[in-house]
Parts: structure tokens; sequence; C-alpha cells
């Protein structure tokens, strides 16, 4: 039996409540879909950028994740919060949290790969100025389905998905905000490379484009199958995609290339010598 996921490229304001809200409706509209497993983007209810994270950070549990908590309830829905940011003691950080159908908390992932990107001419973004990274993968089940959860810049470190990939995960789910300088360039290209290199499901969240903001979201919520074709995918605009995670097909497209199968137990060696980075990373 597929799991149906529905993902919710939110339009995403300077107004927490109106986001707050927007989502409300829209998380709805995915339910009405059948979609049993809903996820928002990045920063779904704020504007992306490290002049915002500290006015529009709160605690967790707080308003945005109690909201969430209730929707999952009222919907009877896994929902993947997207993320917020998220302010503990002194610090701050881009954080998911994911909720049951019975609203409550079963995952907090935080972002442990922070944006800090340089390209002369074209943009400079530097997380860490003000965000603190995250130390721990984030792993939940939902409908017999292993899910990873990884936020946008993650999904550069394939190390990261292999991980889960051998944690027994069969979809990942990076909500993310990719910029009109590395999404045309890499959005898609890394959700297929990391789907086909771990025979999984691989899925991605961003915000909507709005030309008009500080920072520009290229869009294109997209799912990729363990083939490393792209299955469903949106434009620039909000809108809700759907995609069916089927175990079933998963299974056989692990058992026709067992990729899964074959990797490698014992040490890796380069050049007849025991590499032990290669064996703790990989082994």
């Amino acid at each position: 039996m597929a799991l149906r996921i529905g993902l919710v490229q939110l339009a995403v304001t300077a107004s927490k409540p109106d986001n707050l809200t927007h989502a409300s409706r829209l998380i709805k509209e995915a339910v009405s879909g059948g979609a049993r497993l809903v996820a928002l983007p990045e920063c779904f209810n704020s504007p992306y950028g490290t002049k915002y994270f500290p006015q529009y950070a709160e605690a967790i549990p707080g308003e945005s994740t109690n909201h969430l908590a209730k929707l999952a309830a009222e919907n009877k829905i896994f929902l993947i919060g997207g993320s917020i940011p998220e302010k503990e003691g002194d610090a701050f950080y881009n954080t998911c949290t994911v909720y049951g159908p019975d609203g409550s908390l079963i995952a907090k992932h935080r972002k442990v790969h922070l944006f800090d990107i340089d390209i002369p001419g074209k943009i400079r973004f530097q997380e860490s100025e003000i965000l603190s990274p995250g130390e721990k993968l984030t792993v939940f089940e939902a409908s017999d389905c292993m899910i990873g959860v990884g936020i946008c810049y993650d999904m550069r470190f394939a190390e990261m998905a292999q991980t889960y990939a051998r944690a027994g995960c069969k979809l990942l789910v990076y909500p993310g905000a990719f910029n009109m300088t590395t999404g045309p360039a890499h959005w898609e290209l890394l959700q297929r490379a990391r789907a086909l290199d771990n025979q999984v499901y691989f899925a991605t969240v961003s915000p909507a484009r709005d030309e008009n903001a500080s920072y520009v979201a290229w869009g294109h919520s997209t799912v990729v199958n363990p083939w490393g074709e792209v299955i469903s995918k949106a434009g620039p605009e909000e809108k809700v995609i759907f995609a069916d995670i089927d175990l079933n097909y998963l299974d056989e497209v692990r058992n026709q290339i067992p990729v899964t199968k074959q990797r490698r137990d014992h040490l890796y060696k380069i050049g007849g010598t025991c590499n032990e980075s290669a064996e703790k990373a990989i082994c």
C-alpha cells in the first residue's frame, strides 16, 4: 500500500499569523487530495533571512508549533512542519518539528549544515552569523515507512543521506529554500543524486517564489523516486503537489540493481591500506 504525501509550497509573508492561517488552509487542501503525510517548507512562518531569525524566533513548544500539533490532530495526519526559527536560551536554530495523527511531537530536527556561501557577484549568505547547528540526525516512522529529515543545505552532504538509508529510511524529506543562483543549477540535480545513490524516495518542499522578497526562493518543490526519476514537481508559484510512496516499487528497484545489498560491510581500502575515515563514514 502506498503512502500518499502532500507537499505545501506556501507563499510566505511577513505576517506570522497570516502564514499560520494560510498553512492551515493548504494543509486541508493536501488532506482533501488524499495525503496522509503533509510537509511544509523551510521557514514557513517567517521570511527567510538572518535579519528575520531573531525577530520571528520562538521556543518549542510555542505559537507556531502548537498550531502545527493542532492541525495534525484535527486532520489525523503526519505533519512535517517545514522549519521555523527556534530560540533556546541564547541560541537560535533552524528547526523542523514532526507531529503524529494524534498531535504529539514525534521528531525534532535542527539543521545540521548551516547555509554559508559566497558566490561573488551573485549571492552571499551566512546562516552561522545568527544560527547554531544541530548535532543529530532525525528519523521517524509513518505507515510502516521509515523517514529521514533534513533541512535545505543538509541536502548537499551525501553522507547524511547514506546514513539515513543505512538506518532503514525509504523516504527522505528536506524542507528547503534554494535561491535563484543555486536553485536552477543544483536543486533537482542534488535530489536525483541522493535518491539514486541510496535507492530511496526523496522529497523537497520550498516556499513559493516572491520576486519582491529580500531572499527570492527558487520554488519547484519536488519528489524523486528510487530510480532517480522526478515523479512530482511544482513550478515557482504557490501549489500543493502529491506523490505516492510505493514501498513495493522501492523493493523492486533494490532487487533489480542491488546496490544496497552489495554495500561492503568490511573496511574500504585505498592503495592497499585501511582507510579509517572511510570505515567510520561508510561501514
